[in-house]
């Protein structure tokens, strides 16, 4: 197969010319600004915001690129990983026209994008035992499909996916593949970061929100091809990511002991967990899970979901996920947290 990017690119992607900031315009050091309208009195805060961010966040993509092992050009920052979904709909996908392949159950947001920017999506489902169906994708290609979205380790099932399959996909799919890594840090499973150089049809997704904690501060990250990734600056917005959100995150950056250790931490209560959820009559089955997290099958979801709303523990009912039915996603909690929900369930009769 030989990939041509600009081919799925749409047409006023191509020919759009981008907003262009100060801070774009400006290349060097400078101790006087007065280029962006800003107020140059200051802020209420004690830190400095009354200046715009850095439109490129090139600190934090340097400090990611450490971690990581890429290029810090090979790196696009999105506010959340749901604006790195937005902006493939609208780089690549013409509305009304294209359409997309998305895997369910998968992440619901792929799906919910796709209606937003008015673009089909071609639902083929994973295996019953929440595989890719390779086969099956490949037939529902046509010469309009411009991406497909794979989630590995997968929400709300956990599970990684075959390497295999995911690598028979890059080779044979005409389209852009998204791999979505948000639990990766949860898994023995290798990324698929370092086949960027192998694959220019790749990107993989990944966020600061799980592993290392930082969800409220919105930072999703995309690896890919210095082609794809300027696509990507083309036509985000011009600071989608605050000053606060970057000083913060190259702050986390210098953690990484931490956050190993908070992973761990995490693995051996999933597995901990599992041990004891499985002696619950009600749990019927209890998923393999490369996540933060673990799905179960039990006899009455929306009745256990209840109680538990009920003890104020929250968790999320997937049934009506397709292979998802009477099925509950509980997140991995602190052993404290774990305990606690251990302990409400044994009062549970269904």
């Amino acid at each position: 197969m030989t990939f041509e990017l600009q081919k799925l690119v749409r047409g006023n992607i191509k020919i759009l010319t981008p907003y262009s900031s100060a801070r774009h315009e400006f290349k060097g050091e400078a101790s006087v600004f007065l280029d962006a309208n800003e107020n140059s009195f200051g802020s209420p805060l004690a830190e400095a915001f009354n200046r715009y961010p850095d439109p490129l966040q090139w600190k934090l993509k340097s400090g990611i690129s450490k971690i990581k092992d890429v290029p810090a050009e090979n790196i696009f920052i999105g506010n959340g990983s749901d604006e790195v979904i937005d902006l493939a709909y609208r780089i690549f996908c013409n509305p009304g026209i294209d359409n997309v392949i998305i895997c369910p159950p998968t992440y619901g947001m792929y799906e919910v994008s796709a209606n937003i920017n008015d673009v089909e999506t071609k639902k083929v489902n994973l295996t019953e035992n929440f595989q890719l169906n390779v086969e099956e994708i490949l037939a529902a290609t046509d010469q309009n499909t411009k991406l497909l979205f794979i989630c590995s380790p997968n929400n709300p099932t956990g599970n990684s996916m075959n390497r295999n399959d995911i690598e028979r996909l890059l080779n044979n799919f005409d389209g852009l593949v998204l791999i979505d890594e948000a639990y990766i840090n949860f898994s023995n499973e290798k990324t698929f970061i370092q086949e960027l150089t192998k694959y220019k049809n790749l990107i993989v997704m990944q966020t600061l929100s799980k592993a290392w904690g930082l969800a409220s501060l919105r930072l999703g990250l995309a690896f890919a091809s210095l082609e794809i990734i300027e696509l990507f600056n083309k036509v985000k917005p011009p600071y989608n990511i605050n000053k606060a959100s970057q000083q913060l995150a190259v702050e986390a950056l210098q953690n990484t002991e931490q956050v190993d250790e908070w992973v761990q931490q995490i693995v051996a209560q999933r597995e901990l967990l599992a041990k004891e959820l499985s002696n619950f009559s009600f749990v019927k089955r209890i998923f393999e899970s490369d996540a933060n997290f673990l799905l179960l099958k039990v006899e009455d979801a929306a009745n256990l979901y209840n109680y538990l709303a009920a003890n104020k523990i929250i968790v999320r009912n997937r049934s009506k996920e397709v292979f998802c039915d009477n099925c509950l996603r509980i997140t991995i909690g602190t052993p404290d947290e774990d305990q606690l929900l251990l302990k409400v369930l044994k009062n549970y009769t269904s």
